[in-house]
């Protein structure tokens, strides 16, 4: 009974979201690309400088925008995940920046969001993390838009079946990170010069002492780096979603409308 009373409000609903999805996606396109095309002065000196403003205004709106497009969705369980999400994605990347580890381990609660509530919420997630991580670390702004293709991708992933088998998540990571490494790669290129994090920026400089350009070299550490990178950050978004009660992940629509769970029951 209460499927048929919400049945009529279902379509101009999922019009909304489709259209605001479509907004948010065009405008951090267009922010990502407006940034590798023009690669502007003081982006990484923090608010005060305009096109750093700027820069954050366009990225909070398309997180506004994508959030907009999920929250119809989401259970109020996902209200208190994304912070909890976002906390996570912080303090794990701000300490692997510092270690010799090749890898960033910044993207656990991206994923865990996209795996739970969807590829908006996800993209959502990402996006918003990296604009608060940039609030006390300007450096990581430019990387909203490849944060919002990880969440993105890791809501795709669940809905076509990655969590049925929990193998099967780091498989998608893989192919996650090839697809992100690339993305990533000319943002990293321009706005650290191929250095960001001390092991990265290790294998970078390897890189160009075999005679790599800046570009050819950030790329390689990319490829090397984000594959692994989101095999790990995937399984271990995985386990954790395992881990979680039945009761907890069933209340979640995404979960139940595409079966991401599906030998689990919330009995």
């Amino acid at each position: 009974m209460s499927e048929s009373l919400t049945l009529p409000d279902a379509a101009p609903r999922s019009g909304r979201a489709r259209l605001l999805t479509a907004a948010g996606i065009l405008l951090l396109a267009g922010t990502y690309a407006a940034l590798v095309l023009t690669q502007p002065e003081g982006l990484v000196d923090g608010l005060g400088q305009g096109v750093a403003l700027a820069t954050f205004g366009a990225y909070l709106a398309a997180a506004l925008l994508l959030l907009g497009a999920a929250l119809p969705q989401l259970p109020p369980a996902a209200l208190t995940l994304i912070p909890v999400a976002l906390a996570l994605n912080i303090l794990l990347g701000q300490f692997v920046g510092y270690t010799l580890i090749p890898l960033y381990v910044d993207s656990i609660g991206t994923v865990l969001v996209g795996f739970l509530a969807g590829r908006r919420a996800g993209a959502a997630t990402g996006v918003l993390g990296i604009l608060v991580w940039s609030l006390f670390n300007p450096t990581v702004l430019p990387f909203a838009a490849g944060a919002a293709l990880i969440g993105f991708l890791a809501g795709t992933a669940a809905r076509f079946g990655a969590l049925r088998r929990v193998y099967l998540a780091p498989v998608a990571g893989l192919v996650t990170g090839v697809i992100a490494g690339v993305v990533s790669a000319p943002v990293a290129a321009f706005v650290y010069g191929g250095t960001a994090g001390v092991g990265t920026g290790a294998l970078v400089g390897a890189f160009r002492a075999m005679g790599d350009s800046l570009l050819g070299a950030v790329t390689k550490q990319a490829l090397v780096s984000d594959p692994g990178d989101k095999a790990i950050a995937f399984l271990v978004a995985a386990l954790l979603v395992y881990a979680l009660p039945a009761r907890l992940t069933s209340g979640f629509g995404f979960v139940r409308r595409y079966r991401i769970l599906a030998r689990r029951s919330a009995g």
